[in-house]
């Protein structure tokens, strides 16, 4: 049976400030660094056998946190631009409250959580699975189908549209999936890559 952590990193400094953040490589804020660390401390039982993040410091950080506290630095970590940050667009850096007030709550709901609706200049959840998945299926699966333990520190939305697809949500489902920072997420599956079993740890 192969293992599949899936784990958003800590909280960054953006969004402490409740800002959009995409591809902007914003640091984790203080709090995200402990964040980082206490996901490490959830995952010391686990062996990895490799380890897969995007190119932004904040999922990198987190990632190098956790591999520092459960002593597994030594493994092979892959960064790619597939699992990045949603791209948001010309919401960067804006505050998600007076965006809010600015185009209504509605609006921005859709661009934030909505599957295929896209922010102005940004990517839609749509848009970021077109990247994500293709990655996953030719990157990734092959070693979990050998039966290996993978650990992936990326992002809400590049994560949501992996767990889009592994829990085989509809377009309607995704809308309510949140992903919260810091809190590894296992699945465990069989060796055809169907999931048996996820829970939070």
């Amino acid at each position: 049976m192969a293992r599949l952590v899936l784990l958003r990193h800590g909280e960054s400094q953006w969004n402490l400030e409740n800002r959009f953040t995409g591809w902007v490589d914003v640091p984790l804020s203080p709090r995200g660094v402990e964040e980082a660390r206490q996901a490490g401390k959830k995952l010391q039982g686990f062996r990895f056998d490799r380890a897969f993040t995007s190119m932004l410091s904040r999922a990198n950080d987190t990632l190098r946190l956790v591999l520092e506290t459960i002593g597994q630095t030594h493994i092979p970590v892959e960064k790619n631009q597939a699992l990045n940050e949603r791209m948001y667009g010309e919401l960067q850096g804006l505050n998600k409250a007076e965006t809010a007030q600015k185009y209504g709550e509605a609006q921005v709901k859709l661009w934030r959580r909505s599957y295929d609706v896209r922010p102005p200049g940004g990517e839609s959840l749509k848009d970021t699975a077109d990247r994500v998945l293709p990655y996953y299926e030719t990157a990734i699966k092959p070693y979990l189908l050998k039966g290996e333990t993978i650990l992936i520190a990326a992002h809400g939305n590049s994560l949501r549209a992996l767990v889009m697809e592994l829990e085989r949500l509809s377009k309607e489902q995704v809308l309510e999936l949140n992903i919260p920072t810091g809190a590894p997420l296992l699945y465990e599956l069989d060796g055809n890559g169907k999931v048996l079993s996820h829970r939070y740890l």
